[in-house]
């Protein structure tokens, strides 16, 4: 269960902080609330509580698990599958929304990789830029390193 103070990271959104909990009625039924305000945007979402797991509302990943992230990031002997850029818009849009740290790595990755044998297109260089944003945010939180110094590991891992 969260608490108040919690980071936790919502899918697609990125990383934010449970500002409170609230009870509130709604349709004569009372519900518990989770008031969460993601620290990029600013943007606040309710998430009832018993529709956590639904949302895909998790804690950050532990410090012990930021070595795999960085390992599927260098792993560059992989072949990006040879898709109509919109497939691939597709499975790499279902990964970032699975709100899993390492399939958001494999996105980055695999765009990098991609960006460096062709131009991407107007959608995947958004969700190259939303890929690294809500790494870079998640790294940072869990390392307590400025953005910038995770930006920078990962510009050198990629040597961009």
């Amino acid at each position: 269960m969260f608490k108040i103070g919690d980071i936790g990271v919502y899918p697609s959104h990125g990383v934010g902080v449970i500002q409170s909990i609230e009870n509130k009625t709604i349709s004569d039924q009372e519900q518990t609330f989770l008031i969460f305000r993601i620290l990029d945007s600013d943007m606040t979402i309710m998430i009832p509580v018993n529709n956590i797991e639904a949302v895909g509302l998790r804690r950050v990943i532990h410090v012990e698990e930021v070595s795999k992230v960085y390992d599927i990031l260098k792993k560059k002997d992989i072949e990006v599958e040879n898709q109509t850029w919109n497939r691939r818009f597709r499975e790499y849009t279902q990964k970032i929304k699975s709100g899993s740290a390492f399939e958001v790595a494999e996105v980055l990755r695999n765009l990098f990789i991609l960006k460096l044998e062709k131009d991407l297109s107007f959608g995947e260089r958004k969700m190259l830029d939303a890929a690294r944003g809500l790494l870079v945010k998640e790294l940072s939180i869990v390392q307590n390193r400025p953005e910038e110094i995770i930006e920078n590991n990962i510009r050198d891992i990629f040597a961009c």
